[in-house]
């Protein structure tokens, strides 16, 4: 930065200085006495200072150099040698041995201070052992996973299932499951979490362990240690897949240093004694003033410092800096010094005092030092930030956390300095993500959350129909004071956490501001470049979790980008009246296709980009006004090539490409990074925009434009923004979007990023945060169930009474930890603000899929993403935060449920949507909708002809889709109409807990009849509807059952080996399955039968008949498969194993008795009469499978009364709960008229030759023969053959007509005749 010698030479501004008095007033230069006493004043040592002001010698700039040279002298002896040192062995810089001292798999970070478990259970040592002495290390701790950490010697051998702790001379402590580690185990400890930071101490004085969490001792852990020649300690870690950690043997000052103990590496402790004193001039100049006019100096507060560009201030500073400026950039001094003196600027004063003082520093920073130095000391100062603020304990009136965050901001604030971080650090070195998370404390009691919310409190819930209650009528005045109390702590705390969240937002603004692109870009076009760097690191690298920003950071992070979002796209409309505002935002289409945002490869909804580029090129031509540049085309498919193997030419036009568009070029990637917790992973990942060539003039509407392919760090504000001519994001509008903006497109770019960021990990994070609450339910009816034992319990029983004392007690404190835990959940990730930002992105993507769709075949393009997170939100909505806050509260919240209900109805069947996994996400999606009353509703305000298309793609034949959750579909608009269907839950299960009570199939039954009217009506509509519909239905019910006997035959083979033996629980699974299917799909038949009786007894239409008879034939084989006495279904009921819970006689009985009593009750006099003759003439009938189902073994006599049924077997009449009496009636009516019939029929039948039995089915006589081959067989099985083949069953020649058997007869006898 400067020459050596007396004289200076400053790079910005040069200052000669000399004795001349007029040259003096020239320069500015102060009097000499005044100029000495100035000096004397910074620079004065406390160690040499003189008794008197008269002794002192004068000082001047030519003689200051020498004078600072002795101040800053430091002593032989705090001048410590950088070698060996007593006690141990290895280099004085410590750092973890990664090329010999690990076992397994492991991710070391470039700075070798962190690491990342890659394998099973990898161990790694450092590369210094201690043997002597009392040492120290800190372990931050990033995951709470298995880890155990100690000590080892060099003897010790590990590998995939041992490690430290698990061999002798090895010791370890393990916060996971809280126990010590030496051979054997015993507990010892706290649980740790992450954040928290671990202390080993090894004594080999006095030859004993110890551990500290977060500063607290945990005792001693192991004493007697082996000592002696050969016998020396290295700190070691072991620790299993995706678990991480980060080391400080001493690079940085300890957080917890502990007295006596010297940490492996030593500090550099004369340069830290030199930066202390220069860092105490530096104080001074800003607490004193020179008043040239008095000649005196004036004592001033520091705050009011300002630099008024006077020459001595100047030089002064100049000299500081000089030598300053070399410490500034490294980590141990920076954290030390520089770290600790902006924290007292911060906690001393008010935000805006201490914002201004961090202001004028880091001004003096970037004038006095040269930029590189600036920069690694703002590197450095970022990270010890960010890792101060994440490893910071939990207060309860998180302090710590609101100065880091306050000193953060006051960094940002300054302009050169935020561009700076942003743009090489914050996203490139740091994990800034952290800064927006407010870490949940696993030990209430250290983050005073009993103080804050001493009255604990737990909802009561009800498992009863699947439903929550809410219904608070039956707490007792008791429980109202504790819950009111409790309520008042919650929002104690929620106060707390906004004051954090509020600063997190200000980052976000800052980090946002496109105002300062004075000298450069604006902020805001930085953050963008590498937000999307960010979220493309985390979408192509899932499964690859160490490079994964974690779930819970974004959960934090989407909500204050959202509330910052928000901020900024209301202020624009507050200056723009023709722009929207923010409660009326969603991303226009032509965002999805003109390429100005690069989606990655995220699937699209008409499958892969290149793809679509092809196929709806000239779509985008004539809707758009976009020309696929042909060379795009040509390389889309080698969009994946990795960035090292770019061709030689390509790679050196890049950086003239970057200058054509007016862009930066790339710095070189770093070489170091930080540790894993705060660092990114050492790789380099390319991107490549779409952007579009900016028009010199204005287009017509004839005029096309070509499309080309810019890198991400290439794009301009231009580019984004737009200009006059160009509209930049929004190019290639399709005339169904309106001409004003809605918003900044940077705004729109951001949201975008919202979205994606949800579909990431933030709606997975939601799930799995709500396992606190279930907690909670579980231990308060764990709690519940002990007081009611307690009451119960006879006082004679001392030792039942002492151990369910004990129990209760246990419960009570868990549940009051975890009401405690809940509190803060509720405040950080579940209040009705964070519930009102998920409802915002809700609500912006249902408009992004209206306007989307508008625009016809170009909906392709859109990503699937948008799809999910409409239904995900809507999911987390309904079933994360409740009970507390219910989105029934929400503003629009009916309007917001049918546009989405319009959105599955129509888009569940959409050929433009070309995935599988987003097909089945729409349909289960609309399944669940269907299941609960409000959005069932909501389906039923759609438009009509909207409801009317979606019944019509439910009846579509089921073969080529996913027919199960179709048919589920159509069950849940039926439930509560059909045969004893109204129940929630089987009535053998009553007595069992459901494992979800939340579950779509566990709601109460809601049916539509408005829908079902719609069914009827198509139905009916066509000749070819209900045919092709009911053939698939009965096609797909005559192997789901086949399947289900299959497999339960399975089941009861392997049940019946005398070995012992374990039936797959998959198998299992699959055959219950099967099970519901049957049922299900038995269902479907009755509802269509119910509202379109005519499809089978209507024998004027042509396949009524066959309808019919197949459906017979399969009631029968149901019911004879079921009702056979001791027969295979019966013997696996009994058996109950776990997963075939929901198989039982029951549900597929009454599912059969609703069908047959619709046919032979209800229907007309002519249709009964069909019903019954093709019933009983299926050979498979059996009136005692029909008299089961009383629970009568043996057919009535005709004219007596029904007996009562035998209470051991199975009867309908045992129900009365779930049928009605008009339902019993029905079917004793039912039996009486097959009892009679029968016997009729039995009377009227004579026997038939096998020669005129169809040689098919040998069940029915032939009445039909082919034409022109002339094979017979009975028209039931012609028919069936002839829905799916037209082949004839024998000869295979095509099938022209088919004629009754009689007819071809009596013709053939007339020719012959003649």
């Amino acid at each position: 930065m400067a020459s050596k010698g007396s004289s200076m030479s400053f790079s910005r501004k040069s200052y000669r200085l000399t004795s001349d008095a007029e040259k003096s007033r020239v320069t500015g230069i102060v009097q000499e006495k005044l100029l000495n006493d100035y000096l004397h004043r910074i620079f004065s040592s406390s160690e040499h200072a003189p008794t008197a002001a008269t002794s002192r010698k004068p000082l001047n700039f030519q003689n200051l150099p020498e004078h600072l040279d002795q101040l800053l002298h430091v002593d032989n002896e705090d001048e410590e040698s950088q070698g060996q040192v007593e006690g141990r062995l290895g280099p004085s810089t410590v750092v973890l041995d990664h090329t010999g001292g690990f076992e397994g798999l492991l991710l070391v970070d470039d700075d070798l201070l962190g690491v990342i478990g890659h394998s099973n259970f990898g161990t790694i040592r450092s590369t210094t052992c201690v043997y002597k002495g009392k040492w120290v290390y800190e372990v931050l701790i990033s995951s709470q996973g298995l880890m155990q950490i100690g000590w080892c010697t060099i003897n010790c051998r590990f590998n995939q299932e041992e490690g430290v702790g698990d061999t002798h001379n090895s010791y370890a402590y393990d916060g996971n499951r809280v126990r010590k580690w030496n051979v054997t185990t015993t507990n010892y400890g706290k649980a740790w979490a992450a954040g928290d930071i671990v202390s080993c101490l090894i004594d080999l004085d006095d030859g004993t362990l110890s551990f500290c969490l977060n500063g607290m001792s945990l005792g001693t852990a192991f004493e007697n240690l082996s000592r002696g020649l050969g016998m020396a300690y290295f700190p070691a870690i072991s620790l299993s897949f995706k678990e991480s950690v980060a080391f400080n043997f001493g690079s940085r000052p300890l957080r917890y240093p502990v007295a006596g103990y010297r940490p492996l590496q030593d500090p550099p402790r004369a340069d830290l004694v030199r930066a202390q004193k220069l860092l105490g001039c530096f104080r001074a100049v800003l607490s004193v003033e020179l008043d040239p006019v008095e000649g005196r100096l004036v004592e001033k507060d520091s705050s009011e410092w300002q630099l008024q560009g006077q020459p001595t201030v100047l030089l002064t500073l100049a000299h500081i800096f000089h030598r300053f400026a070399p410490l500034l950039r490294k980590v141990y001094l920076v954290e030390a010094v520089l770290m600790s003196f902006l924290r007292g600027v911060v906690e001393a004063g008010t935000p805006a005092q201490a914002q201004s003082m961090v202001r004028r520093v880091l001004d003096l920073l970037w004038l006095f030092m040269e930029d590189y130095e600036v920069q690694d000391c703002l590197k450095q100062l970022m990270m010890s930030l960010l890792r101060l603020y994440r490893f910071s304990p939990i207060v309860p009136d998180l302090s710590l956390q609101i100065h880091y965050l306050q000193l953060t901001i006051a960094i940002l604030r300054h302009e050169k300095s935020r561009k700076f971080l942003l743009g090489n650090v914050l996203f490139d070195v740091l994990r800034s993500v952290v800064f927006f998370y407010i870490k949940s404390p696993l030990r209430v009691e250290e983050a005073g959350l009993q103080e804050l919310i001493p009255t604990t409190w737990w909802p009561h819930r009800s498992s009863r129909e699947g439903k929550d209650s809410k219904d608070v009528k039956d707490e007792t005045a008791e429980e109202h004071r504790r819950r009111r109390a409790y309520e008042r702590g919650c929002q104690r705390l929620k106060k707390r956490i906004e004051v954090v969240e509020e600063l997190q937002v200000q980052i976000l603004k800052l980090l946002l501001n496109n105002k300062d692109d004075n000298g450069g870009e604006a902020s805001r076009y930085i953050f963008l470049t590498k937000f999307r760097k960010f979220l493309q690191e985390n979408a192509s690298g899932r499964g690859n979790m160490p490079m994964l920003c974690p779930p819970e950071y974004m959960v934090c992070f989407l909500h204050r980008l959202i509330s910052a979002l928000r901020y900024y796209w209301d202020e624009y409309k507050a200056s723009n009246p023709r722009a929207s505002f923010s409660e009326e935002a969603y991303i226009p289409p032509q965002v999805f296709y003109n390429g100005k945002v690069d989606y990655f490869d995220l699937q699209r909804l008409g499958g892969l980009l290149s793809h679509l580029r092809k196929t709806l090129k000239d779509d985008l031509a004539s809707k758009a006004n976009i020309l696929i540049d042909p060379l795009e085309l040509q390389v889309a498919t080698m969009d994946d090539l990795d960035e090292d193997e770019e061709p030689a030419p390509a790679a050196a036009q890049r950086p003239m490409q970057a200058l054509a568009m007016g862009g930066v070029l790339p710095l070189p990637r770093p070489s170091w990074l930080s540790s894993p917790t705060l660092g990114r992973a050492n790789r380099f990942l390319s991107t490549a925009a779409v952007s579009l060539m900016t028009p010199r003039r204005p287009l017509t509407t004839s005029e096309k434009v070509k499309v080309r392919t810019l890198s991400a760090e290439q794009r301009t504000r231009e580019d984004i923004e737009g200009s006059h001519w160009n509209e930049g994001l929004l190019l290639g509008r399709p005339p169904e979007e309106p001409e004003q903006p809605l918003t900044e497109n940077s705004l729109l770019e951001v949201l975008d990023g919202a979205i994606m960021m949800y579909n990431l990990s933030v709606h997975q994070q939601l799930g799995k945060m709500v396992g606190v609450s279930d907690d909670v339910n579980e231990y308060a009816i764990a709690l519940r169930d002990t007081e009611d034992k307690l009451r119960r319990c006879p006082k004679r029983r001392k030792d039942i009474l002492a151990e369910l004392t004990k129990s209760q007690k246990v419960f009570s404190e868990k549940l009051d930890h975890l009401s405690r835990r809940l509190a803060w959940v509720h405040a950080t990730v579940y209040s009705q603000e964070k519930m009102l930002d998920i409802y915002w992105l809700l609500r912006v993507c249902l408009r992004t899929i209206e306007h989307g769709d508008r625009t016809g075949s170009l909906f392709a393009f859109m990503p699937e993403f948008y799809l999910s997170v409409a239904i995900n939100s809507y999911s987390a909505l309904k079933n994360y935060f409740g009970p507390v806050h219910s989105m029934e509260e929400l503003p629009g919240y009916e309007e917001t449920l049918t546009r989405l209900a319009a959105i599955l109805a129509k888009h569940f069947a959409d050929t433009r949507i070309v995935g599988t996994d987003i097909r089945d996400s729409l349909m289960q999606a609309l399944a669940s909708y269907v299941c609960y009353p409000h959005s069932l509703r909501a389906v039923e305000r759609i438009p009509e002809e909207q409801r009317i298309a979606m019944v019509r793609s439910l009846l579509a034949p089921y073969e080529q889709r996913p027919w199960a959750q179709t048919n589920w579909i159509l069950v849940r608009l039926w439930r509560g109409c059909g045969f004893g269907y109204r129940y929630t839950r089987l009535p053998h299960l009553l007595k069992t807990k459901p494992e979800d009570a939340n579950l779509p199939s566990l709601q109460k039954p809601c049916p539509s009849t408005l829908l079902q009217q719609h069914m009827a009506d198509l139905l009916r509509e066509g000749p070819d509807v209900a045919p092709s519909f009911l053939n698939s239905v009965l096609n797909q019910l005559n192997w789901a059952f086949s399947e289900f006997i299959g497999m339960i035959q399975e089941i009861q083979q392997a049940a019946e080996r005398l070995e012992r033996n374990f039936v797959d629980s998959r198998q299992l699974k699959v055959c219950a399955t099967c099970f519901d299917l049957s049922v299900s799909l038995l269902r479907v038949l009755e509802m269509t039968i119910t509202l379109v009786p005519e499809i089978f007894l209507d024998w004027a239409r042509p396949t009524s008949e066959m309808l019919l008879r197949r459906l017979a034939q399969l009631l029968n084989q149901v019911l004879n498969r079921v009702t056979a006495e001791r027969n295979l279904f019966d013997r696996v009921v009994t058996l109950r194993l776990p997963g075939l819970e929901s198989v039982d006689h029951y549900p597929i009985l009454v599912a059969v008795t609703g069908i047959l009593v619709r046919l032979l009750v209800h229907g007309p006099a002519s249709g009964t009469e069909r019903a019954t003759s093709v019933l009983l003439a299926d050979p498979c009938f059996q009136l005692r499978s029909i008299c089961y189902l009383l629970g009568q073994p043996e057919p009535p006599t005709p004219g007596t009364a029904l007996p009562a049924p035998d209470q051991k077997r199975f009867s309908l009449q045992s129900y009365t709960d779930y049928i009605s009496v008009e339902e019993l009636a029905q079917v004793e009516q039912m039996l009486a008229h097959l009892t009679s019939a029968s016997a009729q029929a039995a009377a009227a039948s004579l026997p038939t030759s096998e020669e005129d039995l169809c040689p098919i089915c040998y069940a029915h006589p032939i009445s039909a023969v082919f034409q022109p081959c002339g094979h017979k067989s009975c028209k039931a099985c012609i028919n069936q053959h002839l829905m799916n083949n037209k082949d004839c069953f024998f000869c295979k020649a095509t099938i022209v007509s088919v004629e009754d058997w009689e007819k071809a007869a009596s013709a053939s006898s007339t020719s012959s005749a003649a």
